[in-house]
């Protein structure tokens, strides 16, 4: 009885630390192909880093600001600057966890010449995402697109995996795909040498 006990709490906290609604054909890798980004699926991996000679460019990602409505947001907003984009819903638990982790990223980085972008995903009531906002004192801009629109832009990254982390150069070329919720010390692992690499 005991062991069953064990068992289960250690089955709940693994499901906390996976990406929710994950898709294991879709999340495998991802590599650049061509002249821009294409997410592909051969191998299995969770995190995925580029050097800079295998990196390639997004298009410009924009959309309706989920705080200010009418208000449009684009990644072209933020040229120059290290962008760390991040696909969550407030519905989702590792989404969730990882939001303290995202904004102590926003606060370090901001002053360096970086940001987090988010991309709030299947929250069909707005309120309510925005409320997580508040309740959670993120400071950092999300883009509100419910249908996930933008995996398309994001070189096809599958819809299903929530959350999603992409770190994007200052030519915002993705060097780092994360398929799983991830740590500030991981995020400004990759983050920070990216800063540091010239315009």
């Amino acid at each position: 009885m005991r062991l069953r006990a064990i068992a289960a709490v250690l089955s709940a906290a693994a499901l906390t630390l996976t990406a929710c609604g994950q898709d294991p054909d879709a999340a495998k890798s991802a590599v650049a192909v061509g002249g821009t980004f294409q997410f592909h699926s051969p191998g299995g991996q969770m995190e995925i880093f580029y050097d800079e000679s295998e990196r390639a460019p997004l298009p410009d990602i924009s959309g309706d600001s989920l705080m200010e409505e009418g208000t449009e947001i684009s990644l072209s907003d933020f040229e120059g600057e290290v962008v760390i984009l991040n696909a969550w819903g407030q519905w989702c638990a590792p989404c969730r966890s990882e939001a303290d982790d995202l904004q102590r990223v926003q606060e370090e980085i901001e002053p360096l010449g970086g940001t987090i972008l988010g991309i709030n995903v299947r929250d069909y009531n707005r309120t309510i995402a925005q409320d997580f906002v508040i309740d959670n004192g993120l400071t950092y801009p999300s883009l509100y697109d419910p249908p996930f629109r933008s995996a398309a832009l994001l070189g096809g990254v599958p819809t299903s995996v929530v959350p999603t982390t992409i770190i994007l150069d200052r030519q915002h070329r993705p060097a780092a795909v994360f398929l799983e919720a991830v740590t500030d010390r991981e995020l400004l692992d990759a983050a920070l040498p990216l800063i540091e690499e010239t315009a």
